[in-house]
């Protein structure tokens, strides 16, 4: 039954995007400087090439990576301030031939906020932000919703590996991300109504699915919770250096491979 529901839904949400040609952005009010990525000396560091000089940059995504920082590529940096910062610049994007993909952690929940109080994500239009990094048990997600007497709870998560068309979350093992779907999933076997919401962060994908050759845990985790009554949605957005632009649902596939 579960496969069937998945099969409609991936046509549902082909035709949602077919038929929509509504335009959502969000303006990115930052002064980027243009480098190139030399290397990285760790998770949260960045070696970068700016105007002949070699300077250091804080990294905000901790993530693998490898696909998108490759010695040479072009990335944006943000000037930040900051008495106790050890770094003066932040890696904000990268290119991916002409793809811009942002590596910033916050970008996603910013986004998703912004999208919740203008109603512009079909499937959340009923909805209001009741609270944000909400509590539960030993857990902290991202944000409460409300619509009347109904709560649900939600949780973003930033992906930004595509390969060949497909986005894959995670792109390094994640025993957080694992335990927080396992507990959404217990969460929503209780039926307290809860959601995980994938934000690819990047525009050239046409489905999403976990990423089972580098995080079988994790793929195991949120289909098993998806079993429980865990809901389940995608979005994707494009970004430029000026525009974060919405651009709508994209279809999943959560069953094991074999």
């Amino acid at each position: 039954m579960r496969k069937w529901l998945e099969k409609l839904f991936i046509l549902i949400v082909k035709l949602n995007r077919l038929y929509s040609k509504k335009k959502i952005e969000l303006k990115i009010n930052y002064n980027f400087f243009k480098g190139s990525f030399i290397d990285r000396p760790n998770r949260f560091l960045t070696r970068v090439n700016y105007k002949g000089a070699i300077i250091e940059s804080h990294l905000p995504d901790p993530g693998r990576l490898k696909e998108l920082l490759k010695p040479g590529v072009r990335i944006l940096l943000k000037k930040e301030s900051g008495e106790h910062r050890k770094t003066k610049f932040s890696t904000q994007a990268v290119y991916d031939g002409d793809t811009l993909i942002s590596l910033n952690t916050l970008l996603p929940n910013q986004f998703t906020a912004y999208l919740l109080t203008k109603r512009k994500i079909d499937f959340l239009k009923e909805w209001d932000i009741h609270k944000k990094e909400i509590p539960y048990g030993n857990h902290r997600f991202d944000f409460q919703l409300k619509r009347e007497n109904e709560y649900m709870y939600l949780e973003v998560k930033s992906v930004t590996l595509v390969e060949k068309g497909i986005a894959k979350f995670p792109d390094a093992v994640t025993e957080r991300g694992k335990n927080h779907v396992e507990h959404l999933g217990e969460m929503a076997k209780k039926g307290i109504r809860a959601l995980v919401l994938f934000v690819v962060q990047r525009p050239d994908a046409k489905l999403f699915q976990p990423q089972w050759e580098r995080d079988p845990k994790f793929g195991f985790a949120l289909h098993k919770a998806w079993l429980k009554g865990l809901e389940v949605r995608v979005i994707h957005m494009k970004m430029t250096p000026n525009n974060l632009h919405y651009l709508g649902e994209l279809p999943f596939k959560l069953n094991p491979e074999s």
